[in-house]
């Protein structure tokens, strides 16, 4: 997915500088019998090797923009966050991600990125930042999602749920891109945080226009619909770095979703005055 999106003008429409690669470790099918999660081990590794990129980029004072993989990038995001204050997570998903091993028919973290960054699952990947989990629930807003609710079962899903602020694809229609962005900026600025991440999986789009992913629904949000929630967000200068995740360059022959995504992420991030992205 990066050198897919580096090579259709991504970084130089961005005029972003390009900082780090981590490359991934090698992609093993089975699952963990310790934990139930394929590759467990290997993402928790990663995970911290990638929250020290991330951190180095905090650290020049940098907005960092981590490209590739699956879901799962999202917990080394979040872990490079740990010991700068309080930070919530804006999650623009297409799927709510709260499975837990024992209701995953995959083993995939990628479906569980969510649960576990709330602190739901294996101890292994749900407290890597220690005792408590890489982000509070109640300062979680997740955005988008188009799947049934009712795929995610157990008490600890459903107190997580209910803690945070979301809103269904339906209903972000029903109030409106720009008042719902308006709406997540509201809860940002005046919640005490320190700042903010945005989670981006581009299954969260039209399958129309984005069809390169690997776990398709109908319907989803257009870019102009996209760009208008994330807006008010990125203005608040709240936010301190974004991931982007899912693209599949493989199931893009023409290259047509690509160069779409790249229009997309460019008009998004023009929302950011004053920051180089990275």
């Amino acid at each position: 997915m990066a050198s897919r999106l580096r090579e259709l003008g991504l970084r130089e429409r961005l005029g972003a500088v390009e900082a780090h690669e981590v490359s991934p470790p090698p992609y093993n099918p089975q699952r963990d019998e310790a934990t139930g999660i394929r590759n467990a081990r290997a993402i928790a590794d990663y995970s911290v090797a990638l929250a020290a990129a991330v951190a180095a980029q905090l650290d020049a004072d940098r907005f960092p923009l981590v490209i590739g993989g699956d879901c799962s990038i999202l917990l080394g995001c979040l872990l490079a966050l740990g010991r700068r204050g309080r930070h919530g997570l804006v999650f623009v998903d297409g799927h709510q991600d709260f499975q837990t091993p024992a209701i995953s028919r995959t083993g995939g973290a990628a479906g569980m990125d969510l649960a576990l960054a709330v602190g739901i699952g294996p101890p292994l990947l749900a407290t890597l930042g220690g005792d408590g989990p890489l982000v509070a629930a109640a300062d979680v807003a997740m955005l988008g999602p188009r799947d049934n609710p009712a795929w995610y079962t157990g008490d600890d899903v459903r107190r997580a749920r209910d803690a945070m602020h979301v809103r269904y694809l339906d209903a972000l229609r029903r109030t409106g891109m720009a008042t719902a962005g308006e709406d997540v900026a509201g809860l940002v600025t005046r919640s005490g945080m320190t700042g903010t991440w945005i989670h981006l999986d581009v299954d969260v789009l039209d399958d129309a226009v984005m069809p390169a992913v690997d776990s398709r629904q109908p319907d989803g949000l257009s870019y102009a619909e996209l760009e208008s929630l994330l807006r008010p967000v990125l203005a608040t200068g709240m936010v301190v770095g974004m991931d982007v995740t899912i693209y599949d360059p493989d199931r893009d022959p023409d290259g047509s979703a690509g160069r779409a995504l790249v229009d997309g992420l460019v008009r998004v991030l023009a929302s950011i005055n004053g920051v180089r992205v990275v």
